[in-house]
């Protein structure tokens, strides 16, 4: 595969029919720095994070005040509502990811909004999903990492996906109350303390302790979604200290004074800093953009910019440019069935998709948007893709898509210039051979050359 096709396919989100292969694909792509638009066209007509969390705000209140009786129509309410912002946002991000022009930037997105997964399994979080998206991922993602990890781990989704809207500190104001009342306490909720570790920071077998993930977790209490003012405000975080655990805490190590919201924001500094982190976010986005089992080189390269720079992510994107390790020519990244359906819907020229069809095409590959059923996102391995049920699913959505496309498009002629330099002998012998242009077509969707990046 040539450095411009690997430009497009690899570090962007595959070619259209009338992109030109760039003449330097390096600085194609770093000119997409200076070019991104946190909040395309697409995004602009949905709701923002803080309506959407006075809309929560006003269902559990709803559902305190109405009798027993009628709860849980006013939860179904809710449930049809958000299920409809939930289709709208899978529109957006799908609309931003076919008429983007930074096409690495924008895969970037969706790698971060990965690495902080949120799953609408949770149903009570459907409605504020796709704004964690477009108010936390976006507007961070050329930033440094540790604004975009407080960006999204204070996002409503993530604060009530991981039940960090529930955790209270036992010697808390609040806590110390409920125990006096004879209340059931809520208590401490650890989710998101192990989840900042385990996935978003320091990585599995990093060294950390289960005491060190309950210190924490006492640090971050008090941390909560807005009030009813919030909407008014336009906040979409807030810290109360009357959930919060007094005292100082203790987390590898190191003691961190009583400070408040400050504490817990302590305690993420130093993991950040950390340099388990440094090689955690290097091998996932080593990992990501080259291969399933990254060079090590890269990765310690990656890292050792991450460390450097205090973790300035476009010093490290620009470092994964410069690599020739990232640019060599076989393609040893399988398409995710999110990768893949973009592609090719950018290769049939496609700029926009209803957005209930979008939300039903990756439903039906197996990758539903925002929901991967667990914190630690989609795997990004090919043994998690390339299984032959699932490439059948592909065949299956190839042709209907190739029917949605309509007639008029010459696979032999589009197959060089959304796979330039990179289309074998065999996948073009296939589509001259091919009995029909549709099914032409198809067979260009799903050759090996297309399913890899």
């Amino acid at each position: 595969m040539t450095p411009s096709a690997l430009a497009l396919n690899r570090f962007g989100l595959g070619a259209r029919p009338d992109d030109a292969p760039p003449a330097d694909p390096q600085r194609w792509l770093l000119s997409q720095l200076e070019a991104y638009e946190p909040l395309p066209a697409a995004w602009k007509p949905l709701r923002r994070t803080p309506a959407l969390v006075d809309v929560w705000n006003t269902m559990q209140r709803s559902v305190r005040q109405a009798p027993e009786g009628q709860r849980s129509g006013i939860r179904e309410a809710y449930l049809r509502e958000g299920r409809t912002d939930y289709v709208a946002a899978v529109g957006a991000r799908t609309a931003s990811a076919l008429q983007t022009a930074t096409p690495f930037v924008e895969r970037l997105v969706h790698f971060w909004s990965n690495h902080f997964a949120v799953s609408v399994d949770k149903p009570l979080i459907i409605g504020v999903a796709g704004s964690m998206e477009a108010d936390a991922i976006r507007p961070h993602v050329l930033g440094r990492f540790e604004d975009l990890l407080l960006a999204a781990v204070r996002h409503p989704a993530m604060l009530l996906f991981l039940d960090q809207a529930q955790s209270i500190g036992p010697r808390s104001p609040m806590g110390a109350r409920s125990e006096e009342r004879q209340q059931r306490a809520r208590g401490l909720n650890e989710n998101l303390a192990r989840e900042i570790m385990e996935l978003h920071t320091l990585g599995v077998r990093s060294g950390y302790t289960q005491e060190d993930v309950t210190e924490f977790a006492r640090a971050l209490t008090g941390w909560t979604l807005p009030g009813d003012a919030g909407a008014a405000t336009g906040a979409t975080f807030r810290f109360v200290p009357a959930l919060h655990e007094p005292g100082a805490r203790t987390v590898l190590g190191r003691v961190y004074a009583e400070g408040g919201e400050e504490q817990a924001k302590a305690v993420i500094r130093d993991l950040v800093a950390a340099p388990a982190t440094a090689q955690h976010i290097a091998r996932k986005l080593a990992r990501h953009f080259v291969a399933d089992e990254p060079p090590a080189a890269l990765v310690q390269k990656l890292a050792d910019t991450f460390t450097r720079t205090g973790g300035d992510l476009p010093s490290v994107y620009r470092e994964l440019i410069a690599s020739p390790l990232a640019w060599q020519p076989a393609s040893a990244k399988f398409k995710s069935p999110w990768d893949w359906t973009i592609s090719s819907l950018r290769a049939l020229g496609r700029s926009t998709v209803p957005p209930a069809r979008a939300a039903a095409l990756m439903t039906q590959l197996g990758q539903p948007v925002w929901r991967p059923g667990s914190p630690a996102g989609y795997n990004d391995l090919a043994a998690t893709w390339a299984a032959p049920d699932a490439l059948m699913r592909r065949v299956e959505v190839a042709q209907g898509l190739v029917q949605e496309a309509g007639a008029g498009i010459d696979a032999r002629s589009l197959a060089p210039r959304v796979l330039p330099g990179a289309l074998s002998e065999a996948t073009a012998s296939a589509i001259a051979r091919a009995e029909s242009s549709g099914t032409a077509l198809a067979l260009l969707l799903v050759s090996p050359e297309f399913l890899r990046r």
